[in-house]
């Protein structure tokens, strides 16, 4: 039976109103209409993934789940962090489980061992503005995988922060929860002795995801056959230790992630023997200049590793985007970087007692894409403490940090290139208080420290958001400090723009093509 003129309409105008992608034209009747500039929109669903957070019975770990307050006028939607899928025992080694049938067995495993109310969130954020917390010491605290939808997943943050007082693991390890994705880079761990460094695999999906694993040292890759064809199974968590996977002991190694089938979170744990540990996150995507911020005024040694992917060469300048301006290190003004070759350069206490940032760019015209980060020390001896600060992307139009708490948090902010004016806002506290908002100038090639104005009546921990207001870019980290046992333990986080809108094209209907 033919359909009628007007059901032909009806069903052109409910199509164009589901799809929202393309207007429709009719063929051979000139060009298609002018496409209007594409509309920011807030994101509806957002995902992040935490690392199980530590197996020392010494540990203590804070779960801090935070979403801005915006413009969204979306659905009220959650943000749930949830507990992974736990592994049988007798598949404790990942790199063994490499079939798929053997992951249908762990699956079905799975499912009859999982204890009764492991699907209980750990965290559940209910409301933006207002951070909420979560606390363990459990040994065997899982990876956490989460998800926000409607008001509450633009700009979602989540921050896992695990005090270790004692131990060869001992120090403050703190990590925001990363997005699933398919590639990750990570310049600066190690397969020495001395080094104790995972690399931490978790899948948020129903079906298994499989992941290779790559080791770069500084004469090139390292023989690797056990870290090929990893399986991580359906909404599960693995942990895999960096120096089993190669026979080859280095110093400075970058690991390269990537997925043959579906989608991972990845982070570095790193640990080091007399020195501390904390987690190592990815480097943002491979550019031709990247900005490391956030370097703290009292550390006593700065070591940058960084990489290039590609087939050639990268010569880059090292700069320190200082307190009043930006300087190249003596003797450390440039960079040589072999192609896909670890590079690495001690630059001792560079920062002379002022906070600061590094940039690296070409030396000459277009550069090489590079990956790169930073190892930080504080303290000398027995006390010293490191943490990683890995390039990062700019703030953009806004970048949240949560777990912040009444002493011990600063405020890193540089920019690169132009002055910058950057608003910051100190969220209500998790238990109590209102929020503060300050403005900042930045001035362009320089590193401003601030201490965050506290939330009035503060009660618990807060969350930073940093908008930038004009000029920048901005790039942004916050430095936690904790002292245990004399030891000044820290850790840094970068603050990247959150991503909570998305470029929607804006679309127009034409029913002409239904004229005859």
């Amino acid at each position: 039976m033919k359909s009628t003129p007007l059901s032909l309409i009806a069903g052109a105008v409910a199509l164009a109103a589901v799809t929202g992608f393309a207007a429709l034209t009719a063929p051979g009747e000139g060009e298609a209409p002018e496409a209007k500039a594409a509309a920011r929109l807030p994101v509806e669903r957002s995902s992040l993934l935490c690392p199980a957070p530590s197996s020392s019975d010494l540990a203590d770990t804070t779960y801090t789940s935070f979403t801005p307050e915006g413009e969204s006028d979306g659905e009220a939607g959650t943000a749930e962090l949830n507990p992974s899928v736990p592994l049988p025992a007798d598949d404790e080694d990942p790199a063994a489980g490499k079939d798929e049938e053997k992951g249908e067995e762990k699956e079905e495993k799975e499912e009859k061992d999982e204890k009764p109310g492991a699907d209980k969130p750990v965290v559940t954020l209910k409301d933006a503005g207002k951070p909420v917390t979560a606390d363990t010491s459990e040994s065997d605290a899982p990876a956490l995988i989460g998800t926000a939808t409607g008001r509450l997943a633009p700009g979602w943050t989540a921050q896992q922060t695990t005090t270790t007082a004692a131990g060869e693991a001992r120090g403050l390890l703190g990590v925001s929860c990363t997005a699933p994705d398919t590639d990750f880079w990570f310049p600066g761990a190690g397969t020495a002795a001395t080094r104790q460094d995972y690399v931490h695999l978790t899948n948020p999906d129903d079906t298994a995801a499989v992941a290779d694993i790559e080791l770069f040292g500084p004469e090139g890759a390292l023989e690797s056959d056990a870290g090929e064809g990893i399986t991580v199974p359906p909404r599960s968590s693995v942990a895999l230790l960096i120096p089993t996977l190669t026979s080859e002991a280095v110093d400075d190694v970058t690991v390269h992630v990537t997925t043959r089938t579906g989608r991972v979170g990845a982070v570095v744990r790193v640990a080091e023997n007399d020195a501390g540990s904390d987690w190592l996150t990815a480097s943002t995507d491979p550019a031709e200049t990247l900005v490391l911020p956030g370097i703290p005024a009292d550390a006593t040694s700065v070591h940058l590793v960084a990489f290039a992917p590609g087939e050639d060469d990268a010569d880059v300048k090292v700069q320190l985007m200082g307190k009043n301006t930006t300087f190249a290190p003596v003797g450390n003004d440039t960079l040589h970087i072999k192609s896909r070759m670890t590079a690495s350069v001690d630059l001792k206490d560079v920062t002379r007692g002022e906070p600061g940032s590094i940039r690296l760019s070409p030396v000459d015209g277009d550069g090489t894409p590079v990956v790169a980060a930073l190892r930080v020390v504080r303290g000398k001896g027995a006390k010293q403490e490191i943490a990683y600060i890995p390039a990062t992307g700019p703030v953009g139009d806004r970048a949240s940090v949560a777990d912040n708490r009444a002493k011990g948090s600063v405020l890193s902010l540089t920019a690169p290139g132009r002055t910058a004016k950057v608003e910051v806002t100190a969220s209500a506290g998790s238990e109590g208080g209102e929020k503060t908002v300050k403005t900042y100038t930045v001035k362009g090639g320089t590193t401003l420290e601030v201490t965050p104005e506290v939330p009035s009546g503060l009660k618990g921990g807060y969350a930073l958001t940093v908008r930038t207001q004009s000029g920048g870019p901005v790039h942004a980290s916050r430095t936690l400090t904790v002292t245990e046992g004399g030891i000044q333990m820290f850790t840094v986080q970068t603050l990247p723009d959150d991503g909570g809108t998305v470029e929607v094209p804006a679309v127009e209907q034409d029913l002409s093509v239904l004229d005859d």
